[in-house]
């Protein structure tokens, strides 16, 4: 009874959920619409395709909104509370003053999703230094291969992705992880992959392969045992080595419009 009392509160705010990467986590969307919000349109997106593309950062929900929500929060055991939600969370211009505000209240650490197309401004990074966590998508070896994979508005580019979270990396004193996400178009070069991981040497590396809805099938969990392999000596996880676990979320509309069910 009280989580349909409280599923009407809460509209920026969605899950908890289990994620096999952050363990309990709540999300918060500051980009809050009726439309994706990105600066990619990947194969593999749960949100289904963009209807065009967004590159400069905007205010969606004022950060008080989001405070508001947390403010009416019952007593919940977190691990991470994750910016995430209808598209990439840089492109919101109020990332920065979000993510202290939220520090402040103490609930949980505070952790970030990015897809990293914007990492290489400076402003962006200062935005995520304020995070516990970064999670940066990484899944192309080269300019092709991200635009056949990750399908970028035109201004961003591979080389500007790396150099990008090379330099966030050397002056980050959170944790930053990278997520790779595999597919039938990039599996045969997780060895590229690896190298350029090893290059970036991040705290951790997430193995990943799109296991939710999507308009791509997964890999299997041989296939992801093969190109562990390549990744021999580095701190990695793997979607298939963690158990799913049951979560009651607050608002099961709103978590499931931002995170699809699992396949």
């Amino acid at each position: 009874m009280l989580i349909k009392v409280l599923s009407k509160k809460f509209k920026y705010i969605y899950g908890p959920v289990y994620s096999w990467r952050l363990g309990r986590s709540l999300g918060i969307d500051l980009l809050s619409c009726n439309k994706k919000v990105c600066n990619f349109d990947c194969i593999y997106c749960q949100l289904g395709s963009n209807s065009g593309y967004v590159s400069q950062p905007k205010i969606y929900v004022k950060t008080s909104e989001i405070i508001r929500e947390l403010n009416k929060l019952p007593s919940l055991n977190l691990d991470y509370i994750t910016f995430s939600g209808s598209g990439e969370s840089t492109l919101a211009g109020n990332l920065s003053g979000a993510i202290k505000a939220v520090k402040k209240l103490n609930i949980a650490p505070v952790c970030v999703l990015t897809n990293a197309a914007l990492i290489n401004n400076k402003n962006i990074q200062k935005a995520l230094s304020y995070a516990d966590l970064v999670v940066a998508k990484l899944d192309a070896y080269s300019q092709a291969s991200l635009e056949k994979i990750n399908k970028p508005a035109k201004a961003v580019t591979f080389k500007t992705i790396i150099k990008g979270i090379k330099s966030f990396k050397k002056g980050f004193r959170g944790k930053l992880a990278l997520q790779l996400m595999f597919v039938k178009e990039n599996k045969q070069q997780a060895g590229e992959i690896a190298e350029l991981a090893r290059e970036i040497n991040p705290d951790e590396i997430q193995i990943n392969t799109p296991r939710r809805a999507s308009r791509v099938k997964p890999l299997s969990s041989k296939e992801i045992s093969r190109i562990k392999k390549y990744f021999s000596g580095m701190n990695f996880i793997s979607v298939y080595d963690s158990k799913s676990k049951q979560i009651k979320p607050l608002n099961k509309k709103e978590t499931l419009k931002r995170r699809k069910a699992a396949v």
